[in-house]
């Protein structure tokens, strides 16, 4: 029985997330603040937390930065009124994993759910997808060094400072190497749920993620562009497009 963190500071939202949740066959707790939602993700083992951002005493934003932060990685969906692109992208951008705007239906809910879940129960194995490179905690080409176990990715031995979602994003490229891959194939592989018309989410985190890996972020040499059809990484010595 999975078990999952519900926080709002709404009781109907509260009541009616648990009754559904539970009917799922989850085991369910509840917090109503953003101090008592950080104090339980970070103690109690959870497998997934639904979290509003607009919570009393600690934003949500505050809860999930500090997550990740602590190098917690529960999966979290964020639950909240919030509905514009750059809600959606600064959310993401600190680590979420998925986004679900108010009002929402229960079986919605418990859909994307069971949608992070077996994404992330992927990630965690020892080998990724079809096609992709099997890796262990640690894992070396070319220029750079990904540490799947802390978390961290170093190119020459220097380390990068990435968000959540970048490290995500380096990981599933890295575990593709070679291979040119759509927006559509990052969304789903990085987010791990349908984000249609969200394919600017990918331009922006592909964008901030040359600025960290390449010696030239104008001039992509490891994180290409190809024209049509997506992005492909290679640490081979082909010119980007």
């Amino acid at each position: 029985m999975k078990k999952v963190l519900v926080v709002d500071d709404e009781p109907a939202i509260v009541t009616l997330l648990e009754y559904n949740l539970k009917q799922a066959n989850f085991e369910v707790q509840s917090a109503t603040n953003g101090v008592d939602a950080l104090s339980m993700a970070e103690n109690g083992h959870f497998d997934i937390v639904l979290l509003d951002l607009m919570l009393p005493q600690m934003s949500g934003e505050e809860v999930l930065k500090q997550l990740r932060m602590d190098r917690n990685d529960t999966p979290v969906i964020l639950l909240t009124a919030k509905d514009t692109e750059f809600d959606k992208v600064f959310g993401l951008e600190m680590g979420a994993d998925d986004y679900i705007p108010k009002p929402f239906s229960p079986r919605e809910v418990i859909a994307r759910i069971n949608a992070v879940l077996r994404r992330y129960e992927k990630s965690t194995s020892n080998v990724d997808e079809t096609n992709a490179k099997p890796t262990g905690n640690v894992e070396k080409t070319g220029p750079f060094t990904i540490d799947h176990k802390k978390y961290r990715v170093s190119v020459n031995d220097k380390n990068l400072k990435l968000t959540p979602k970048e490290f995500e994003l380096m990981q599933y490229l890295v575990s593709h190497e070679n291979q040119v891959l759509s927006r559509d194939q990052l969304l789903q592989g990085v987010w791990g749920f349908d984000y249609s018309g969200q394919s600017r989410m990918v331009d922006i985190q592909i964008a901030h993620l040359r600025e960290k890996i390449e010696p030239d972020p104008k001039q992509p040499k490891y994180l290409r562009t190809v024209r049509g059809f997506g992005y492909e990484f290679s640490t081979g010595d082909d010119d980007a497009e």
